[in-house]
């Protein structure tokens, strides 16, 4: 009997990272969700999960820190192969850029686009080796498109460095069998910046549900999406084309 493939993702308590665990299980794959600070929110949603017969397992760890994310990455492998990694972790931070102090500019790179490197160089070796693998990593909205934002600078830099992170390492991992796409959120929700007009400025008339950006994470990662890499789908509702 195959062994189910596994899944790390990253910020995964609550919010598109536990929409996103909760739609993989659904699709029969073991997960481990990581998590940095909040043990409750991790432990009810593993509980959750376990629910519905999912293979579910929390891991702690701070994946803007080298030595944790090498200490994560080992400990989930002891579990079995990563097959796919989901790098969802990232802070948000809206303020204009001459109030925001070096280190908030600092903490939104670390732990948008930084998480993410650390995340796909700790696991990249693993999936060479096996000649196998998925990663999907978590954009913004338009973050490959290069537009002023005065008041999320450092948020939009570090998206707009996750989309050419991913392009590359679909470039140089291709040949090894592993896949590299986005997904490219808009107002989501469960985000953590949801404006009141936020409906307005969007097409289809409303912000999207967590389980609609898990469907599309889910999508690049599955079979479906063979031929698929390098690719940043927005899921935006058709906000600001």
């Amino acid at each position: 009997m195959l062994s189910a493939p596994r899944a790390l993702i990253t910020g995964a308590s609550r919010g598109v990272g536990l929409a996103v665990a909760e739609e993989l299980v659904h699709r029969g794959y073991a997960v481990v969700l990581n998590y940095a600070h909040d043990e409750t929110a991790a432990t009810h949603a593993v509980e959750r999960l376990r629910q519905a017969d999912g293979d579910v397992a929390a891991a702690r760890a701070d994946v803007t820190d080298e030595r944790d994310v090498a200490r994560l990455v080992a400990e989930v492998l002891a579990r079995g192969p990563i097959d796919l990694l989901v790098n969802n972790v990232g802070d948000f931070l809206f303020k204009p850029f001459l109030e925001t102090t070096a280190t908030e500019w600092d903490g939104i790179l670390r732990s948008n686009l930084t998480s993410a490197a650390l995340c796909c160089r700790a696991v990249l070796p693993h999936m060479r080796a096996r000649a196998s693998g998925r990663i999907v990593n978590v954009a913004s909205m338009n973050a490959g498109v290069l537009r002023a934002k005065p008041n999320t600078l450092p948020y939009a830099i570090a998206k707009a460095g996750v989309v050419l992170l991913t392009k590359t390492l679909a470039s140089t991992e291709g040949p090894f069998g592993i896949r590299v796409n986005a997904v490219s959120p808009g107002f989501v929700e469960s985000g953590d910046y949801p404006p009141e007009n936020a409906a307005r400025q969007i097409p289809l008339g409303r912000v999207a549900c967590a389980s609609e950006i898990a469907k599309a994470v889910a999508f690049l990662a599955s079979d479906d999406a063979s031929y698929v890499t390098g690719a940043v789908l927005d899921v935006h509702g058709g906000a600001f084309l």
